[in-house]
């Protein structure tokens, strides 16, 4: 594994430190208050940099809407530190606010064991990340495991499970959330529900296509993070949320604040027109999904010699 981000221009590598920082210093100040052993004693044990930025194929354009993510592993000595809203929410909402950090960060957090468990059953997503990512920062000792290739007849049988459980998932959302949208003409009660059901649509969509593709996805609501890391594997969903008019930018911020807002905001208002087009694109994501799922899961059984 790399440790260096030398191929990054001046800027990135600046706000990777500033980001680093932020959870170190944060992190020491949450389980400062702990009380368990497991957690009073917690360390982080690696910083592990992984995606586009570390594979050197980034985008950063932010003013058409297309710029990569930050893309950050945590790995800590307990399980019981991946608690998002314990340990990283304050780092989290820091990082988000910090106006030195242009680009947007992703955290995912979890236990060195669980993350070794991982790599010895050669699930591709952690795979991917021993071999592509660049460590930012780790505690000596610790070592990674030793990838094991998993077979490709126990892909396949994984990545299949994987479809035929989520992707009526995906049609039972949908269905429910065009029955809300003709229902929302003159009330904002089911205007409300049905952004919500379309924001479970998107997570669904997203979890379906990075399951068959890494068999992982992150234990996240935030469907800007799963459209991040579904994107980066596969350019065709790229195209499914238009960037380019600020309108349409705007439509996907509705959809992903809704997890939240559409149930618990007095403020939240979202109109029938921007429920309509919303709902187009999911119904397109979800087309662009199972095709490349399909795609996906036919190389598969190709090489599983099925």
């Amino acid at each position: 594994m790399k440790k260096d981000v030398d191929h990054l221009p001046a800027a990135q590598r600046g706000e990777l430190d500033r980001v680093q920082r932020v959870l170190m210093d944060e992190f020491a100040e949450a389980i400062g208050q702990a009380t368990s052993p497991s957690r009073k004693n917690g360390k982080i044990l690696k910083i592990i940099l992984f995606g586009s930025y570390a594979r050197d194929d980034w985008v950063d354009e932010p003013e058409n809407g297309y710029q990569s993510d930050f893309d950050l592993l945590v790995v800590v000595n307990h399980s019981d530190l991946t608690d998002i809203a314990h340990y990283w929410y304050v780092a989290e909402d820091n990082i988000l606010r910090d106006a030195a950090i242009k680009r947007p960060v992703n955290i995912i957090v979890h236990a060195l064991d669980e993350v070794n468990q991982s790599l010895k059953r050669g699930e591709y997503f952690w795979v991917d990340i021993a071999r592509d990512g660049i460590v930012l920062y780790e505690m000596p000792c610790h070592p990674l495991a030793t990838p094991m290739p998993l077979t490709a007849a126990d892909a396949y049988k994984m990545a299949t499970g994987y479809f035929q459980e989520w992707l009526p998932s995906i049609d039972r959302a949908l269905s429910t959330a065009g029955d809300q949208v003709q229902k929302g003409t003159d009330d904002l009660g089911w205007r409300k529900d049905a952004a919500f059901t379309l924001h479970q649509a998107v997570e669904r969509a997203y979890i379906c296509f990075l399951l068959v593709r890494t068999l992982y996805f992150p234990r996240s609501h935030n469907i800007k993070f799963l459209r991040s890391l579904a994107e980066d594997s596969e350019p065709q969903l790229v195209g499914v949320w238009p960037r380019d008019r600020r309108l349409d930018r705007r439509r996907f911020q509705l959809l992903k604040r809704a997890y939240v807002e559409a149930r618990y905001s007095t403020a939240y208002q979202i109109e029938v027109d921007e429920l309509t087009a919303i709902l187009a694109c999911v119904r397109n994501l979800r087309d662009v999904v199972e095709q490349v799922s399909r795609e996906c899961l036919e190389e598969l059984r190709a090489k599983a010699g099925q």
